[in-house]
């Protein structure tokens, strides 16, 4: 206890105030420790905990994947991030395996860090390829907090830091006459999730992405799917827009792709984009995008993810969730609500906006790390590792009973 209480100080002084004092008020001052699998304990190794928040999904495979240490481990025996100036095996290989598994023209792939860096060039490469300068987004999704990525989203991230670049609008997701109402002339692209998280595990009316596909080709915008959570098998296909029957111009990828080992993302073009950087092929770049060890690991994420077998049993636990769920749906009607799946993407509905913090508190007293959405505070993400077996599944629904009922308890003090 006395580190856990000096580590805590540290953090307090130097790093957070704010959120040191925020999960010390909530009673959720965890500092994770060993981690394997679907769980990490505490620092002291008193408490266990299934992670059901995944991080937005950088750990689909689990915390710390024995086959992507391994290439992660012969990796730094043999180079370290190479030179973003020149030409790389490992990017381009890893390059090379995403353009076989995109569908289309998606062929050349751009690398990063962070999601916001790849959504970021996505917009620059919108408005270079097109002239345009309009980005439109969805009301209550995300795509980062950095520059223009930062800009696409709502006002409560962007007000606090002052003035915003021009040229962003939003409309609401799921709405295609709103979104035709504002496609114009000067619009460069249309930028959404396949899955919009943050709003609550919006799963997309029918219809929708394939209307958005047509709206954006009958007015000469591009269309770029952010997939940094819905990518990469978390909804029981490789790609989220697999279900939706369109090929995007601009795929966004990252966190599951890092294996939650080496920080990585991507920006995949259709082929013809990638003449914006004709004129100069040094006119974007990215230091440690692409970092040769993190493109290895990425391949062995992507080798893994995309087996047959492993999206069959993605699709088999959700299978295994949407019955569990249905049932405690009967025990706790008055505060559990609905349920919105597409795999392993799932939300859970409850009765108001304060029942998500509340279920948060009382999950992590059952051991569940699992946050709710938010721009919709309603619903409660559950995000499980992909990795996840069938009794490990039965084990995470008990406690979800238990945090259920305890949520409604406590939800029952606050009028």
């Amino acid at each position: 206890m006395q580190e856990h209480a000096a580590i805590l100080e540290a953090f307090r002084r130097h790093v957070s105030s704010g959120k040191a004092a925020f999960f010390e008020s909530c009673g959720m001052p965890v500092v994770m420790g060993r981690r394997e699998g679907i769980r990490f304990w505490n620092l002291d190794g008193s408490r266990e905990f299934i992670n059901l928040h995944c991080n937005g999904g950088v750990f689909n495979l689990g915390h710390r994947h024995p086959e992507l240490i391994r290439v992660l481990v012969d990796s730094l025996t043999a180079c370290d991030i190479g030179n973003h100036h020149l030409i790389s095996a490992p990017r381009a290989r890893l390059a090379e395996d995403l353009a076989r598994r995109m569908p289309g023209e998606l062929q050349v792939s751009v690398f990063g860090v962070g999601g916001g860096e790849a959504v970021d060039l996505a917009i620059k490469v919108a408005r270079a390829a097109t002239g345009r300068a309009t980005i439109l987004s969805t009301r209550g999704g995300y795509h980062g907090h950095t520059g223009l990525a930062l800009a696409t989203g709502d006002e409560k991230y962007r007000r606090p830091f002052g003035p915003q670049p021009e040229g962003f609008r939003q409309v609401p997701f799921g709405d295609l006459d709103a979104l035709e109402r504002a496609l114009d002339a000067s619009t460069a692209a249309v930028i959404l999730e396949t899955v919009p998280a943050t709003l609550g595990m919006v799963v997309p009316p029918p219809g929708y992405l394939p209307g958005v596909r047509r709206l954006c080709s009958a007015h000469g915008a591009l269309l770029i799917l952010d997939e940094i959570q819905s990518g990469l098998g978390r909804t029981g296909r490789l790609w989220g827009f697999e279900h939706f029957d369109l090929v995007p111009d601009m795929v966004v990828l990252g966190k599951g792709l890092s294996g939650g080992l080496y920080p990585i993302s991507v920006t995949v073009l259709r082929r013809d984009l990638e003449a914006v950087f004709h004129p100069d092929p040094f006119v974007h770049i990215s230091t440690f995008g692409g970092a040769e060890p993190g493109c290895r690991v990425a391949q062995a994420v992507l080798a893994l993810s995309s087996a047959p077998a492993f999206l069959e049993a993605v699709n088999a636990r959700a299978e295994l969730f949407r019955q569990g769920i249905g049932a405690l749906l009967g025990r706790h009607g008055g505060f559990l609500k609905g349920f919105r799946q597409l795999g392993l993407m799932m939300g859970l509905e409850l009765a108001d906006g304060l029942c998500g913090p509340v279920l948060t508190k009382a999950a992590y007293d059952q051991g569940l790390l699992m946050i709710f959405a938010a721009n919709d505070p309603s619903v409660s993400q559950l995000l499980p590792p992909l990795i996840i077996t069938p009794a490990e599944v039965a084990e995470v629904l008990a406690r979800l009973d238990r945090a259920l009922e305890a949520a409604a308890g406590l939800r029952a003090q606050f009028p």
